[in-house]
């Protein structure tokens, strides 16, 4: 075997060691009944429960969370998948002449029946619509679309989904996107809410080979664990009583339900006598408001108490408790679990009743952590736009003049493995919601895993991953993508920034390429080559991760000031100053305050030399997240860092975008992170503002998004939120995005608030340290840059806001001044927007600044 082959697969095995995982993990459970398992009674940590396969967070603490082993439900969604009796289903058209190709094949069970649209004859135009109609009203989250599997003829491409009551008013779509034109079951997520009527609309087919479309089978899936334009409640004041609880051996208290802490718990009575089920659990919010969910926390610690069967009933007095508001059963699973409520209810108390524990394995309740939701109110806590599907995971984004996304993720839609020498990339259009997908071979670069930097010609630079040296160029001007000169260390999970000088900066990256100090080095775009810089080893830099170097040094937060240096402020606890000319230099800048190292956290430059510091764990996996933020201050070459207000949920894996207001707004992430998961997921985004330190919450999320999720600005001040997953045939595949508009944008009914207009043309193109002319549509308080950047790994080393000075020189015309120090205002691609007295953002327009 050639040594090149050698060394490939060795570097393979040892970033993917599933068979080392399957082993370990059929000797666990071979072992188990030898391994300490008497039982300890159901309280405390509860009895251990019967011997079984390792839990899929203990398989992938076993292995890279690359490439660790699907969980045994890998197939099962993570909503419930709702009963399909008495269902039936309507078309635009269906073939019934040349063969059976009715509408009903999609809900009979078979995969080898279709439902196709009109063929013989005159085929039926595009486009073709597919009905379910459930003949109730129920909570309905995502429609399941499984192609046929015997030819690839009328595959759905672009699809739209709405959904209604009664058959007759759709209203707008809850969910479109294009889907891959390949065999596998698509999950076309939206916004959960009541429906009775589905319908897909196949607006493409998926190859364009002709003017069809076909579906073998059709699910919809169920509450999938938060619900529509909804908004945590403030647990101020609230107390918890239960039907029973554990006092005796443990501290099984219904109060530990509102502690914020998740390893407290409420347990039924199990010492002595245990308590029959069913229990029941009571929340009193002391005041009369809107709820329309509950969100209920298992235990993470035993599977034991998790609720399985269930009722939430509703009550203004404690007394009297009126027909249930949701029912159901939970899966037997970690995962938050909400209870979407069929209609919201005024209460003052809400109750929640197990019926049956999910695994059946006694008669115990437990509950680790319980919330209420109630309407959202757009002013206040934004609203969240369709979901959008794409045919691939968006792992890595990047904002692109002329209102467009660039995503890709890796060889293939949603899965990985290597070094393939090509990436799935797709270009969502801001405008009309269309997106396209493009494989990219030219490059030979399998861009999973990268380092990222936006370049000051606008540009984006994609370095190292699966294909561990490469270096790949997007150039939005041409649509292009090129190579450029292969790093000289082998890199993935690399930080990037851009300098002062025009040049990029790369550090660390061990999760891919061979073992050693990924130290950093420099890409020159005149000479497009790079340069090594001896005097900067991340070594300094990492954090004390138990698995060492490959975990330690990655997704490192970086900011460029003047002068080619660079500011490493986490997420390792210490930070460094880092010079980039001749050989470099690293030098210590002081622990980030009283702060764990917090990888999977991340940071935002909110104004000029501030930046806020957000959550993340001490360990890549498997280590609580912290609800912990920081300001970190640069004044000259001292660093100072704060603590300012917590965050109302701990989280890793979450992603940051500061505004053009200069707060902060926060999406996603867990509690616990365990990459390819969704327990302990955070739903509920939050708001950080500058001024009172303080984070308040927002309209929830319908989708998790925690690892190999994204989050950007948009140019009309928006923010794009996608991704997570990217394991294969998993649970935890989320393909799509939705756009979130920010309460500054919102009157209370939901329309969208008076905005500033800028007027006439602006310079696409302007020099640091010159003034812009600048028209608007009446009197604008204030004009700001905000650079385009780029995501990937809930790092985005690119985002910067800078406030603007500017003068007005007539009616609705202003003179807006440019920063002249290049360590301010880095080149490169900007949105400039113009804002309001009360911090209403313009649509803005993009300038290069050179």
């Amino acid at each position: 075997m050639q040594p090149r082959r050698v060394r490939a697969m060795a570097r393979a095995f040892r970033r993917s060691p599933l068979l080392i995982a399957f082993a370990l993990g059929s000797l666990l459970v071979a072992l188990t009944p030898w391994l300490g398992m008497a039982s300890t009674g159901p309280g405390g940590r509860g009895p251990t429960p019967p011997p079984g396969p390792v839990p899929f967070d203990q398989q992938t603490a076993q292995q890279s969370p690359h490439h660790g082993v699907a969980p045994a439900n890998a197939m099962e969604p993570m909503a419930p998948v709702l009963d399909r009796t008495g269902w039936t289903a309507t078309a635009s058209d269906e073939e019934t002449a040349k063969e059976n190709g009715r509408a009903a094949n999609v809900l009979d069970g078979d995969a080898a029946t279709l439902w196709h649209s009109r063929w013989s004859g005159t085929p039926a135009p595009l486009p073709h619509s597919i009905t379910v109609d459930m003949h109730r009203t129920t909570v309905v989250s995502a429609l399941v679309y499984q192609p046929r599997k015997d030819s690839p003829h009328g595959r759905v491409g672009q699809y739209s989904i709405s959904v209604s009551t009664d058959g007759r008013n759709w209203g707008s779509p809850v969910g479109t996107g294009t889907l891959a034109d390949d065999t596998a079951a698509k999950t076309l997520a939206f916004a959960p809410q009541g429906a009775r009527f589905v319908k897909l609309t196949a607006v493409t087919e998926a190859g364009n080979r002709g003017p069809w479309s076909s579906a073998a089978e059709l699910n919809l899936l169920g509450d999938p664990g938060t619900p529509a334009a909804t908004v945590d409640l403030p647990r101020t004041g609230w107390t918890a009583t239960a039907s029973d609880e554990e006092t005796a051996k443990e501290n099984g208290r219904a109060a530990n339900v509102l502690d914020g802490d998740a390893a407290t718990l409420w347990h039924s009575r199990w010492s002595g006598t245990p308590a029959p089920l069913p229990h029941s659990i009571t929340i009193d919010m002391h005041r009369t408001a809107a709820v329309s969910a509950l969100v209920y926390q298992p235990r993470k610690d035993s599977p034991n108490g998790r609720a399985g069967a269930y009722t939430v009933t509703t009550s203004t007095d404690g007394t009297t408790f009126g027909a249930p508001v949701a029912s159901g059963t939970w899966r037997d699973d970690d995962t938050v679990k909400t209870a979407t409520f069929t209609r919201a209810a005024n209460a003052r108390y809400i109750r929640l009743t197990v019926t049956r524990e999910a695994g059946n394995r006694g008669p115990w309740t437990s509950a680790a952590e319980i919330r209420l939701s109630g309407p959202a109110n757009p002013a206040a806590h934004g609203s969240w736009s369709r979901i959008t599907g794409f045919p691939l995971v968006p792992v890595a984004t990047a904002v692109l003049p002329g209102d467009k996304l660039l995503a890709w993720s890796a060889y293939a839609v949603d899965r990985f493995g290597g070094s393939n020498g090509y990436t799935q990339t797709a270009i969502l259009d801001l405008k009309t919601g269309k997106v396209t997908q493009r494989r990219i071979d030219n490059t030979g670069h399998d861009m999973f895993c990268p380092g990222i930097a936006m370049l000051a010609d606008g540009r984006v630079l994609v370095t190292g991953g699966s294909n561990a040296e490469k270096a790949s160029i997007y150039d939005p001007a041409t649509d292009a993508w090129s190579a450029t000169a292969d790093m000289n260390i082998a890199r993935g999970y690399q930080a990037m920034t851009l300098l002062s000088t025009g040049e990029a900066f790369v550090l660390g990256g061990s999760w891919s390429g061979a073992t050693g100090d990924k130290s950093g080095e420099v890409w020159n775009p005149a000479t497009r080559t790079w340069r090594k810089l001896a005097g900067v080893p991340a070594t300094p830099a990492m954090t004390a991760d138990p698995r060492g170097a490959y975990r330690a040094d990655n997704h490192m937060w970086l900011y460029a000031t003047s002068g080619g240096k660079v500011l490493q402020l986490g997420p390792s606890k210490q930070m460094h100053w880092i010079t980039t000319g001749g050989n470099g230099s690293l030098t210590s800048a002081g622990n980030r305050a009283d702060s764990q190292d917090a990888m999977t956290g991340n940071a935002v430059a909110y104004d000029v030399g501030k930046l806020l510091t957000l959550g993340g764990s001490p360990a890549y996996e498997n280590t609580p997240a912290t609800r912990r933020a920081y300001t970190v201050s640069i004044t000259g070459g001292q660093v100072q860092a704060a603590r300012t207000g917590d965050m109302g949920h701990a989280r890793a894996f979450g992603n940051s975008v500061v505004l053009p207001d200069g707060k902060v707004a926060v999406f996603g992430g867990q509690a616990h992170p365990v990459p390819f998961s969704d327990a302990t997921s955070v739903l509920t985004p939050e708001l950080w503002d500058p001024a009172t330190g303080r984070f308040t919450p927002l309209a929830s999320m319908a989708v998790p998004r925690n690892y190999h999720s994204v989050a950007n600005l948009l140019p009309d001040g928006r923010i794009f939120s996608g991704g997570g997953g990217l394991c294969g045939d998993c649970a935890t595949n989320h393909s799509d995005g939705a756009v979130f508009t920010p309460p500054y944008l919102l009157k209370a009914d939901g329309s969208p608030k008076p905005r500033p207009v800028i007027t006439g043309d602006v310079p696409p193109r302007a020099a640091a340290g010159t003034s812009l002319t600048v028209g608007t549509e009446g009197a604008v308080a204030s004009f700001v840059l905000m650079r385009a950047s780029a995501a990937t790994h809930s790092t985005d080393n690119d985002q910067r806001r800078i406030p603007l000075t500017s003068k007005a020189t007539g009616t609705g015309t202003y003179e807006v001044a440019l920063p002249a120090d290049k360590g301010v205002v880095l080149p490169g691609t900007y949105m400039l927007f113009a804002l309001d007295a009360q911090g209403v953002p313009s649509i803005a327009r993009f300038v290069t600044v050179t």
